[in-house]
């Protein structure tokens, strides 16, 4: 039996996965590590933390099956997006790296957006947030130029860890498409954005494909990991790519719905001319010549950890959440709005924040458990709703994550979104993603689309009710009025949060 393994490079920490031929697990770890936040809004992290981690993984993991290093075909890799990695002309790392959430780059958003104008969605197809890339190396071109002096190039976070392992430096296309360097549509960097802001040809690393073979392990990093020398490593892919591969998202008429801390909503696109106007992001995919359009609620299952913790510490999410299925949809006159933290998709609004909408004294605790419920599901259906729009067709709907662990959500996620939803029966998340990657690139399979088929199995699918549908139909307008009426109040009372 043959393996690969994908390594799923986080924000908090590290994990990987041994998966065989036949798509099973044989085996898993995992490696924490610290964030950096010397400031308010300031999120970093040292490189070396990564490959420390990974290390200690990879190592547990041969450790723990007795799998032999010889037995171990490819590599492949999940990484956190957007984090900004400077290299001098050594590939020495110059300062820690900038994750995808800090948020000390909203002038140089403001900067990118009066430079660029209209060229910077139609070349990226994504707004300047305080999220990508882009904004990270103008902060430290302005505020460390002595520094900034000496980069001769940057990566983010997987393609440094890559970088360790190969000794080639290199950007996954999937990945760069987060940077707002990239042409999207065309899958290449963007020559015009370097120049407006004054950055070197070189300064972008070449790109690579996500099933692309990479190189083999450098033999000091085979000797320090325990596995062979020949092991080949491939590109990898962004998280949001990786879990959607994970979940089988690689054909269209498939969507993928996902309830972490953050929500989002993915679905496969294969035209490139698709345009959302910088309402959804828009990034190329793991499958050759695919992309995805994705949406993003930024309290989706924060809001209701939010609302456990807060009003319900002693009580599981279990024990919480069973007497909702016996409350009708619309919770009988609530809606809640997760605007906890602010919002991104529809409403890239960092000031507005949730309210209760319609409380009265009759409501108990699992109406407003049901509410929270219903008002994140809203929140994603408003990407649906961009998607379609666009003239993208959802035939299903994937659900993973928190959403996916309760039937009665996921029966709401159907009303709510009036599309078959169906769950995994084995989810593992981007590190199956990654480790598809590698299978495809070991030669398993001649497509991720093949190997989806072979390595995922799904659950039950929960089919709208039409009588529910017409009902969250009508409570989404409602809904989707919210945000208009609040935003003016909660400007008035930003300056009491302050």
């Amino acid at each position: 039996m043959k393996y690969v393994i994908g390594i799923d490079l986080g924000t908090s920490s590290v994990k990987t996965l041994l998966v065989n031929q036949n798509g099973e697990i044989a085996g898993e770890a995992s490696a924490a590590y610290p964030l950096i936040q010397e400031r308010p809004g300031y999120s970093e992290q040292d490189p070396e933390e990564w490959v420390k981690g990974t290390l200690a993984c990879l190592k547990q993991l041969l450790k723990d099956t007795g799998v032999a290093a010889e037995d171990v075909e490819g590599v492949s890799f999940s990484g956190q997006m957007h984090g900004l990695v400077l290299l001098d002309e050594q590939n020495n790392v110059l300062r820690n790296a900038i994750l995808w959430n800090d948020t000390r780059t909203t002038k140089q958003c403001r900067d990118i957006e009066a430079k660029l104008g209209d060229k910077l969605l139609d070349i990226t197809r994504n707004a300047a947030l305080e999220g990508f890339t882009l904004p990270k190396i103008l902060w430290v071109q302005e505020h460390e130029p002595e520094l900034f002096a000496k980069a001769a190039r940057f990566v983010l976070p997987k393609d440094y860890l890559r970088y360790r392992m190969t000794g080639q430096v290199q950007m996954e296309i999937s990945d760069a498409a987060g940077t707002l360097l990239l042409n999207v549509p065309e899958g290449r960097w963007s020559e015009e954005i370097a120049a407006a802001f004054g950055l070197s040809a070189g300064f972008c690393p070449p790109l690579v494909g996500s099933t692309e073979n990479t190189g083999t392990l450098l033999p000091e990093f085979a000797a320090a990991s325990g596995l062979s020398a020949g092991t080949k490593v491939f590109g990898g892919g962004a998280d949001n790519a990786c879990g959607a591969v994970g979940a089988g998202i690689v054909r269209k008429g498939d969507a993928l719905c996902s309830v972490g801390t953050s929500g989002v909503v993915l679905t496969y696109e294969e035209d490139k001319n698709k345009d959302f106007a910088g309402k959804v992001h828009f990034f190329n995919h793991a499958h050759p010549g695919a992309f995805y359009a994705m949406g993003v609620t930024l309290a989706a299952g924060y809001s209701l950890s939010w609302f456990k913790e807060s009003l319900a510490p002693e009580l599981s999410f279990d024990e919480l959440l069973k007497p909702v299925g016996d409350i009708a949809p619309g919770s009988e006159g609530l809606l809640f709005t997760p605007y906890l933290v602010g919002e991104r998709t529809p409403h890239a609004d960092s000031v507005i924040r949730g309210s209760f909408i319609g409380l009265s004294g009759t409501h108990r605790r699992e109406h407003l458990a049901r509410a929270v419920m219903e008002g994140i599901t809203f929140s994603l259906q408003e990407s649906f709703d961009l998607f379609g729009a666009a003239g993208i067709e959802v035939e299903r709907v994937i659900s993973i994550g928190g959403g996916a662990k309760n039937p009665v959500w996921l029966q709401m996620q159907a009303d709510i979104f009036g599309k078959p939803v169906v769950a995994l029966k084995n989810e593992q998340g981007p590190a199956m993603g990654a480790a598809m990657m590698a299978a495809v690139g070991s030669g398993w399979f001649g497509s991720l689309k093949e190997c989806a088929d072979a390595f995922i199995g799904y659950a039950k699918t929960y089919e709208p009710i039409r009588a529910n549908v017409e009902k969250y139909a009508r409570l989404f307008k409602l809904y989707q009025q919210v945000y208009a009426a609040t935003r003016s109040l909660n400007e008035g009372l930003q300056e009491f949060r302050e």
